[in-house]
């Protein structure tokens, strides 16, 4: 919410009492004078209205006393200087006295009129004042990610709408023992804060404190208070749903992908120690046992790292490293023989500040997603510099992904359209792709369409100072 600064009130704290003595002196002697040169036309008793304006004024910006004590020198003028016998402060016609008392009467009730609605004005102002410094402070505590955050903010615009120094709102403490004045903030029977003030304060401003602010305070205070609350019991429920949900999965994927390389190996080892076998069949036996050993691995490996993820206990530790080796070796791990990926690497690429360990494992899993899913096929690894960051662009000749599931395949234990191709996965290596990527500041998405194969692409940054690499020409494998 934009700060708002508190205008003062129009009407303010009265101009000094000297200066409405001098008003209120300079006007009657005025008026007066005015009345001595109307009275070729207006005899004086029907000029002596010509006052009221003057009470009225002084009676607005002054208040009742001045203004009634302005009623009686308006009087008195009257009488001195224009009611028979003048010079004198006395009355020979009975008229006259009617006429006077008529217009101290009606200058009265004017004063008495006028003050009354300055006071009005005065309280009405406050009124409002106090209004929007409510809807500012609701705002401001209730705007804010946590009501702690937003008491600094909230202070200062309490401070400056009651033009008062320092102003503190305390939560679950008592106020500091050298504040002037203090004030709970209670919920209930409850306390849940205090309200401290340095300044010292008026009688007004403290029954002002007391009787309007304060109770609107603790209104707002508990309010936001306990919509922190409901957000941290929101946050905790949707943590507690995807702890469950990432339970089940778990559950699942144990269930089967850990179940079937254990059951390939128990059935291999135990025909190697229950039946007589060939040298042929122990060895095929034997690279079976071995096969699943490492499919379990792997398996546990990505576990591993996901847990790792979830619990943010996979902090990278950057170093200079450089992309390209980082994908050969990847895909050396994967592919001895050299047949399975064809590279289009741009020559002298710099390098990256990055985890090496993490990135290689990053490359390494959509290496081997793309290969299962490219078939016969290889797969296309390009790199090179756009726009400031590394792009790496891994295409398979698969099936591609259905548009509504582009940004699912990066969820954990979210498996796709390849079980309609006859293709199995754990659902767990483009997740922790993108945990790692993440963590050292890129990007990845998937780009597809269905039935012409699938684009996954890395985007990292490139430090401005980033060393390149030594000169290579770019390669290309058929």
């Amino acid at each position: 919410m934009a700060r708002r600064a508190s205008r003062p009130s129009p009407l303010g704290d009265p101009p000094p009492l000297v200066a409405g003595l001098v008003v209120a002196a300079a006007a009657v002697a005025l008026i007066t004078a005015l009345i001595f040169a109307l009275g070729q036309v207006s005899p004086p008793a029907s000029s002596s209205v010509a006052y009221v304006p003057v009470v009225l004024l002084v009676s607005i910006v002054w208040g009742l006393r001045l203004g009634l004590l302005t009623s009686l020198a308006s009087a008195a003028a009257f009488d001195y200087f224009h009611l028979q016998p003048t010079g004198r402060f006395t009355i020979a016609d009975s008229g006259d006295w009617v006429a006077i008392g008529i217009f101290l009467l009606a200058a009265v009730t004017a004063s008495a009129v006028a003050s009354l609605a300055r006071t009005r004005a005065i309280d009405a102002e406050q009124r409002r004042r106090e209004a929007q410094l409510a809807a500012e402070l609701a705002g401001t505590l209730l705007e804010s990610a946590s009501v702690r955050n937003a008491l600094d903010d909230a202070s200062e615009r309490l401070a400056a709408t009651l033009g008062l120094g320092s102003v503190a709102i305390l939560l679950d403490a008592p106020p500091p023992t050298d504040a002037s004045a203090a004030f709970d903030l209670c919920q209930g029977e409850r306390r849940i804060g205090s309200l401290a003030i340095q300044d010292e304060l008026t009688d007004a401003q403290r029954r002002q404190l007391a009787e309007r602010i304060v109770p609107a305070l603790e209104t707002m205070l508990a309010t936001a208070l306990e919509r922190d609350r409901l957000q941290s019991e929101v946050v905790e429920t949707r943590a507690l749903r995807r702890s469950d949900e990432l339970k089940t999965a778990l559950l699942r994927s144990v269930s089967h992908d850990l179940r079937t390389p254990l059951t390939a190996i128990l059935t291999a080892g135990s025909a190697l120690v229950e039946w007589e076998t060939s040298r042929r069949d122990r060895q095929e036996l034997g690279a079976a046992i071995v096969e699943e050993a490492e499919r379990l691995t792997a398996l546990v490996e990505k576990l591993l790292d996901l847990s790792r993820l979830e619990a943010g206990a996979s902090q990278p530790r950057p170093e200079w490293c450089s992309v390209e080796e980082l994908l050969r070796e990847a895909a050396e791990s994967l592919d001895p023989g050299g047949t399975r990926f064809s590279f289009a690497i741009a020559s002298g690429l710099p390098l990256i500040l990055a985890d090496a360990a993490q990135l290689e494992r990053a490359f390494s899993n959509l290496l081997d997603n793309a290969a299962r899913y490219s078939g016969a096929d290889r797969v296309s690894v390009r790199a090179r510099v756009v726009a400031g960051r590394l792009m790496v662009r891994i295409v398979d000749r698969g099936p591609g992904i259905a548009h509504d599931e582009l940004t699912r395949v990066f969820e954990a234990f979210y498996r796709g359209s390849g079980q309609q191709t006859g293709q199995s996965g754990s659902g767990l290596g483009l997740a922790i792709v993108k945990g790692f990527v993440e963590a050292n500041g890129g990007r990845v998405w998937a780009e597809s369409l269905p039935g012409q194969g699938t684009s996954f692409v890395v985007a990292l940054p490139v430090e401005r100072e980033a060393p390149a690499m030594s000169p290579a020409d770019e390669v290309h494998l058929p």
